[in-house]
């Protein structure tokens, strides 16, 4: 028997029970699908998280002030936020730093503007916070350097803010708003960033100047936060522990004692959030992967069946000269067959889902290796699924069949 012989032998076995051959292949359809959407996921996932850490800034160090808990204090413990030396001795020896920008901030600092109030995030910075940040502005400007040495009452509002406080963001421009009993003027709006992976709203800020915060706002000269900016992802660790030496160097913390500050380094944190996505995604796909091997078995009984269906027709043919390995490859090829119709239609179910899904802001990234490698799988379940069936059909005797009833 030929190839082309073979397939129309099985396909038209197939097309004999339809709606059988769709119900034998619903866990293969299942299980295709399945896997490729959680995969897809899984990496939909991956990808927004990464792509919402970078949105904090380019190569970004992020240095907190965190003083240890009573109990872990000892002497030498200084418990006092960073200062304007800290600041600048960072700015002055860091070798890695494209730019470096002090914070101060204050988490619900309560902001009243035109039309109502809110309580938003606030933070003092520098003119170099918005190249750190990779923050544009797309109304006005950014904080200057003058808005700096002056202590200028000035103000740039996220998009979220602006519109909490004047019911339309761009009628915040050149408005005044008022924290605490300091008005500020707003000079510009910022570029919508939307929310990080911890689900907080980037957009609902207000930026003034650093200085004016310290003196107008505070009264303190700490410095609660540090951002840097490393030309190079290649030096983000080297830049970090070069960060730690110096700040240790500055307030005189020896090596042996554990530091009252933080380092976040973003490549580390893309790297944590990668792993764990992975490590989600590999077990999705491993419970979605159970349900091909479901699909194998009800492909397994159907064949069985199939075969004893057939097994007059079986002795019929062996009687006109056809051969054990003729059989074989019929019933396998068909088992195959099967395995690929399921494997196609979870394939456009998996799209479809994806599509679905996106319609929802739900994330996905359809992997073709992934695709590949469920279709392939499928292959190989209907091969070992089908192998028994096919293999009992071969070593019928042809006598014994052309008997049976």
């Amino acid at each position: 028997m030929n190839l082309s012989q073979l397939l129309q032998t099985c396909f038209r076995s197939i097309l004999r029970n339809r709606m059988r051959s769709l119900l034998t292949s619903l866990g293969v359809i299942i299980g295709v699908g399945s896997v490729i959407i959680m995969v897809a996921l899984g990496e939909g996932s991956q990808q927004a998280i990464e792509a919402r850490i970078t949105a904090m800034g380019a190569n970004l160090l992020q240095i907190n002030h965190r003083p240890p808990p009573p109990y872990l204090r000892t002497p030498s413990t200084r418990i006092s936020a960073f200062t304007q030396d800290d600041l600048e001795k960072l700015k002055a020896e860091s070798s890695f730093a494209i730019v470096i920008s002090g914070i101060v901030q204050n988490n619900n600092a309560n902001v009243i503007g035109g039309t109502g109030s809110a309580q938003v995030r606030l933070q003092g910075v520098e003119p170099d916070f918005q190249t750190a940040r990779n923050w544009n502005v797309n109304a006005g400007y950014f904080i200057g350097d003058d808005d700096l040495s002056l202590r200028n009452a000035v103000a740039v509002l996220g998009r979220t803010t602006a519109k909490n406080l004047f019911g339309n963001a761009e009628n915040a421009l050149s408005q005044q708003i008022r924290i605490g009993t300091v008005y500020f003027t707003v000079i510009g709006l910022l570029e919508n960033k939307g929310a990080d992976f911890e689900g907080r709203d980037h957009d609902d800020i207000v930026i003034v100047p650093l200085d004016t915060a310290m003196t107008r706002l505070n009264n303190s000269p700490y410095i609660n936060m540090i951002i840097m900016s490393v030309f190079s992802k290649d030096y983000m660790d080297a830049a970090q522990k070069e960060t730690e030496l110096l700040l240790r160097e500055s307030r005189n913390i020896p090596d042996g004692i554990n530091p009252e500050f933080v380092i976040m380094n973003q490549s580390s944190m893309i790297s944590m959030a990668s792993k764990t996505s992975k490590t989600l995604t590999g077990l999705l796909a491993a419970i979605a992967g159970i349900s091909l091997l479901v699909g194998g078995i009800g492909i397994m009984n159907i064949m069985l069946v199939s075969v004893t269906e057939c097994t007059h027709e079986i002795g019929i043919r062996m009687a006109v000269g056809a051969r054990k390995k003729d059989i074989l490859f019929q019933f396998l090829t068909e088992s195959v067959i099967l395995s690929l119709m399921g494997g196609a239609l979870g394939i456009g179910m998996a799209f479809a889902a994806g599509r679905v899904l996106s319609m929802f802001a739900i994330p996905t990234a359809v992997n073709p290796v992934i695709v590949t490698v469920a279709v392939l799988f499928a292959v190989l379940i209907g091969v070992i699924f089908g192998f028994n069936p096919a293999l009992k059909a071969a070593k019928l005797y042809p006598i014994e069949a052309l008997r049976y009833e």
